[in-house]
């Protein structure tokens, strides 16, 4: 037989054979049925969890939202629900406040109907109010828009709780109104029964005015009280349907625990006042409690030292140990000799932005002054200082390892002070952040390096 040449073979297969080539077929199909089905069964990119059946068939896997379980699509849906609602809400209330100061208070005025004392005592702080709503408002909404253009429908992206915490400032103003409210609706009572033209104005507007919705100026008077109520229920609904791994999880349990505590401090002032009425109860537990005693100490502090609340940072505040030693020599003989006594201690950094007139840049500067504001505990409901503030640009703050549970401040040329907390790693932290902001302020300390024994030459010591 004659050989043929191997160019003259036409191959009409794959050149792999039969029995290789059905095999890969069959593994090709068992891949694609196997990535169908982790399709369909992937976990949830909120929970983790997997909570459907596994499924290959193509046109259910497209039916399931990518990536989301059933549990976590309708959380995500109540989340939003929340989130628009908090901001809706926020809308509504400004709306009221605007028809305070346009439809009644500006009237008003402009008719000569109460002098500016009487509606500065009907209308309070009415218009910082306005002014704290529209700022916030202005941040919410262009966070929700910004989530949108974003792709983000479901507005997982907008934080609540970190806006508000920005905006907590707001709080002290929501203090002020609610504290005068009481004696703004008895002024307004005697007026309206005094003045006919007034009592003729209010129902004028009442009925006539289509913008009031048939409500009276008592009505629209009350909206700042039920908006600061209404904050840790709209906060709540958030909280419960915001999974804690959200990077915004933690603030929002921070915002409603600020302003909880505000609310019983407010409730405080006022049965402290007389007035009969409360804003509502809450959960009396020690954190609340706590919290309104520091609430009371930085209002306390902050009056003292006469800065702005914008412009001050609480760094660290809380109980201490504190003793005045009679000389020197109690390092030798130990702390035990001293006698220490409780006090509530708040340290306190003025932040004021550098003047924008100067030839440095309007960013916050470096730290301008820096206090102590040493409170005795509370006696007879009222907080005392001890003295007046010390001021750390006028302070040395040393320690020394034989007394390693201490650490000592001297005030130049006037009093020396030993400190000490129940806790050593806390009395640690407490030198550390006071010698901090110590030594930044005042040039002399950073060339002597803080050290009391250059510094001070008492009479003992001399030769």
């Amino acid at each position: 037989a004659t050989r043929t040449k191997s160019v003259d073979v036409e191959r009409a297969d794959s050149g792999i054979g039969q029995m290789p080539a059905r095999k890969w077929r069959n593994r090709a199909s068992e891949t694609l049925s196997s990535l169908q089905a982790w399709e369909a069964h992937r976990p949830c990119t909120d929970c983790g969890e997997r909570d459907l059946p596994v499924e290959t068939d193509v046109q259910n896997c497209n039916q399931r939202r990518a990536d989301l379980c059933e549990k976590c699509r309708k959380r995500r849906t109540e989340r939003k629900e929340s989130v628009l609602e908090f901001v809706n809400t926020e809308a509504s209330y400004g709306e009221d406040l605007r028809i305070i100061k346009e439809e009644f208070y500006l009237p008003m005025q402009a008719a000569g109907l109460l002098s500016q004392e009487q509606l500065l005592g009907i209308f309070s702080n009415i218009q910082e109010l306005i002014d704290l709503n529209e700022n916030f408002l202005e941040i919410l909404q262009e966070e929700i828009d910004q989530a949108f253009d974003q792709g983000d429908d479901d507005l997982m992206t907008v934080c609540i709780g970190e806006i508000f915490l920005e905006f907590v400032n707001m709080l002290p103003a929501f203090q002020t109104y609610c504290l005068q409210q009481s004696s703004s609706v008895n002024m307004l009572n005697a007026l309206e029964k005094e003045k006919e033209l007034l009592r003729i104005f209010l129902n004028v507007s009442q009925n006539d005015n289509t913008a009031l919705r048939r409500m009276n100026l008592r009505s629209f008077l009350m909206a700042p009280l039920q908006r600061v109520t209404k904050y840790p229920l709209l906060l709540s609904r958030i909280i419960k349907a915001t999974t804690e791994y959200h990077p915004d999880y933690g603030s929002l349990r921070e915002a409603k625990s600020r302003i909880e505590s505000h609310l019983e401090h407010i409730n405080m002032k006022t049965k402290q006042e007389g007035n009969t009425w409360t804003l509502r109860s809450f959960r009396q537990d020690s954190k609340k409690k706590r919290e309104v005693i520091n609430i009371e100490m930085r209002e306390t502090a902050l009056k003292t030292v006469g800065w702005l609340r914008e412009e001050t940072r609480f760094v660290m505040e809380g109980s201490l140990q504190l003793a005045q030693p009679p000389d020197g020599q109690w390092v030798k003989k130990g702390s035990k000799t001293l006698k220490f006594q409780n006090m509530q201690v708040l340290l306190l950094v003025n932040m004021k932005r550098v003047s924008e007139s100067s030839l440095e840049s309007a960013e916050p500067g470096p730290v301008k002054d820096a206090v102590l504001v040493l409170i005795r505990d509370k006696n007879n409901g009222k907080f005392h200082l001890l003295r007046e503030p010390l001021r750390l640009s006028n302070c040395i703050v040393s320690t020394d390892p034989d007394c390693d549970d201490t650490f000592e401040l001297i005030e130049i040329r006037r009093e020396a002070f030993v400190f000490r907390d129940s806790d050593r790693a806390r009395t640690h932290h407490w030198f550390r952040q006071i010698r901090r902001y110590s030594r930044e302020l005042g040039s002399w300390k950073k060339r002597r390096n803080a050290l009391p024994n250059i510094m001070i030459s008492t009479p003992h010591t001399r030769p």
